[in-house]
């Protein structure tokens, strides 16, 4: 199942059954897992390992070296699990020594077309990046987010689950599990009801939600004390409880605050 005008090294680990399209190439260090599809014209490097049943469209590559001017050489990985697709001209870096040698994706993700994971980017299972969607150094991305096309993410940032970003949008501080974003620098818009009804959370629940996340946001300078006068019930439902959770990690870019137009 390997075209005649692909290239791969004989170092590389490639299963009988991988399906390599012409003018591929896959370099040494790079270690593929059953079932997977290189559909053309993609360039697999680095110290790469890649899950079972990945699926890359023309022109991704796939582990080159970080865009990072500190990068000096080190033997950094880059790590995938299973059922991803990886589309048209996406383009995925491998770690680096600052931040802790590396780049992981998990499970069932979709990269649409030129999207861009950088170094030591850690992305968990079911995440959208939509086209042209960038995520900078050391950005971390809970299960099930969605990041718009045309957005960027700026470096340690910290994306919550079933968060979702809007389309050219500009991402400097942490977004809350299940929060909506949309626009420039810190444009908490509300929480991704799409998300929670992907969820299966019922309609009482999310109305309740939705008032508690009024409340935590209600004094954008005082989360602390917001928090505080949240009662029991209200801290005991889990969506809020990983909300409370996520503030409570005293991330490096800070929490990205609740706009009210």
């Amino acid at each position: 199942m390997i075209h005649q005008t692909a290239i791969i090294s004989t170092k590389a680990k490639i299963p009988e059954n991988t399906k390599i399209g012409p003018y591929c190439v896959i370099d040494d260090g790079v270690s593929i897992e059953e079932g997977c599809e290189l559909i053309s014209h993609v360039h697999l490097s680095g110290n790469t390992k890649i899950g079972k049943n990945n699926k890359f469209f023309p022109f991704s590559s796939v582990g080159s070296i970080p865009q990072d001017l500190k990068y000096s050489g080190e033997d950094s990985k880059l790590v995938i699990g299973k059922n991803n697709t990886f589309r048209e001209n996406v383009t995925i870096n491998p770690g680096t020594k600052n931040g802790g040698m590396i780049t992981k994706i998990e499970d069932n993700c979709l990269f649409m077309v030129g999207s861009h994971v950088a170094h030591d980017c850690q992305i968990s299972s079911n995440v959208i990046l939509a086209n042209n969607a960038t995520l900078a150094g050391h950005v971390v991305i809970d299960n099930n987010a969605i990041i718009g096309g045309l957005s960027a993410v700026h470096q340690f940032v910290h994306i919550g689950k079933y968060a979702m970003i809007g389309g050219m949008s500009g991402v400097e501080s942490n977004i809350i599990p299940y929060g909506l974003y949309l626009g420039i620098r810190d444009n908490l818009r509300g929480l991704n009801l799409i998300g929670l009804k992907r969820k299966k959370v019922d309609i009482k629940t999310i109305h309740k939600i939705k008032g508690i996340f009024s409340k935590i946001f209600c004094e954008p300078d005082s989360l602390e004390k917001n928090i505080e006068n949240l009662n029991q019930e209200e801290k005991s439902i889990l969506e809020v409880v990983e909300i409370l959770d996520f503030i409570s990690l005293n991330l490096k870019r800070g929490i990205c605050r609740y706009v009210n137009d």
